[in-house]
């Protein structure tokens, strides 16, 4: 695999994709928690956990900054299916040995009942650069994403496309919100993630960008000033990966089951391929970042069920009436990509959200403890 980098780039933005078997392959990374059985508090366990992990699973697990969250990759894949199929294989065995360690794993957007009282920070040199960058911050409630990589093989079609995948990063947060709770409350919010993360620096919708050369020059000054150590400490909602040679979609709340995992994969993979090759955003690549700020609220608010502005049509429209077209112009890439099942689940997650199956589970007579059992189980 080759590079891609001028003379006047900084060695860290190489691109690494450049053969062209690397279009549209995907790798997912799902951050998850440790909770305590009966109790389902959070456990600050992950350095006990990891060093119990076996080998092949430890290659594809890591510390976050909290003691209590983690993270689970995947390899490379060509497809959803692939790169489901390990994901769950990888929860299996990670879940084998945290129940060895009396503790249950669980997956949803934020802890439904934490407080900052109960988070630890987790040891080891990324979460002490965090810690002393973030300070208190970083000792807010975790949150927990899922992050979608699909590989471009050339910078500037990469920057291109995630120019144009800021348009629909709002679509995939409303369809992925699955956080209702924070601090033992309903919030109102069906993503109560999206404005606890907002807490970081550098999060949210980057702007537009001319090209390559502009996202890496903008990048490095903030590298050269010191203002964070390197380009992963940008958490925007969709960033370039130069050293992966892929575009990363950060905006979703990590998901519950599977099966809602590869719909999501699924479509994140499909917009990629539609705006690599046929560049379906337009002119809406370049919307105001107020009207992405505003729709990126509303998505985190009303989940599913929101109505985002279209500056075209000058109106808000409900997601269940705009969502059809975008997956009738995805469908030809998912027949293509091999995901046209998982692409067509989509459509059932606006009829059975996350944070309403969340708000529902918790009216039971266990309430939030019965919601993180729940959780634990379907894990």
């Amino acid at each position: 695999m080759g590079s891609s980098v001028s003379a006047e780039q900084p060695a860290w933005a190489a691109w690494a994709g450049t053969a062209t078997s690397t279009a549209f392959t995907l790798g997912v990374e799902e951050e998850a928690m440790f909770v305590t059985p009966r109790a389902w508090n959070l456990a600050g366990a992950i350095d006990e956990v990891l060093p119990r992990l076996p080998a092949e699973i430890a290659a594809h697990t890591s510390a976050e900054t909290h003691a209590a969250a983690f993270e689970i990759a995947t390899g490379v894949h060509e497809t959803v299916d692939g790169a489901i199929a390990q994901l769950g294989e990888l929860r299996a065995a990670l879940r084998t040995t945290v129940e060895s360690c009396g503790l249950a794993t669980a997956v949803a957007g934020t802890h439904p009942f934490a407080v900052w009282r109960d988070v630890a920070i987790s040891t080891g040199a990324r979460p002490a650069l965090v810690y002393g960058s973030m300070r208190e911050l970083a000792r807010r409630e975790p949150t927990f994403a899922l992050h979608v990589h699909v590989g471009v093989p050339d910078p500037q079609d990469a920057i291109r496309v995630a120019n144009a995948m800021r348009v629909h990063l709002p679509v995939l947060l409303a369809l992925s919100a699955n956080s209702p709770f924070w601090q033992g409350r309903d919030t109102g919010l069906a993503s109560a993630r999206t404005p606890l993360f907002q807490a970081f620096p550098r999060v949210g919708i980057p702007r537009a960008f001319a090209d390559y050369e502009d996202w890496t020059s903008t990048v490095d000054l903030l590298v050269r000033c010191e203002a964070f150590p390197e380009p992963t400490f940008l958490w925007w909602d969709v960033r370039l990966q130069p050293k992966l040679g892929t575009i990363e979609i950060r905006i979703m709340d990590a998901q519950t089951k599977l099966e809602t995992n590869a719909a999501l994969v699924a479509l994140v993979q499909c917009l990629v391929r539609l705006e690599a090759l046929e560049g379906y955003a337009g002119e809406l690549a370049t919307t105001s970042s107020e009207i992405l700020d505003e729709n990126r609220f509303l998505a985190a608010r009303d989940g599913a069920r929101a109505a985002l502005i279209d500056p075209q049509a000058e109106r808000r429209i409900p997601l269940s009436e705009s969502l059809p077209g975008l997956l009738d112009a995805c469908r030809p890439h998912a027949q293509d990509l091999g995901c046209a099942d998982s692409l067509d689940a989509v459509a059932e997650l606006v009829e059975h959200p996350g944070a309403a199956r969340q708000l529902e589970i918790a009216r039971g007579p266990q309430r939030l403890l019965g919601l993180v059992s729940s959780l634990a189980d379907a894990y």
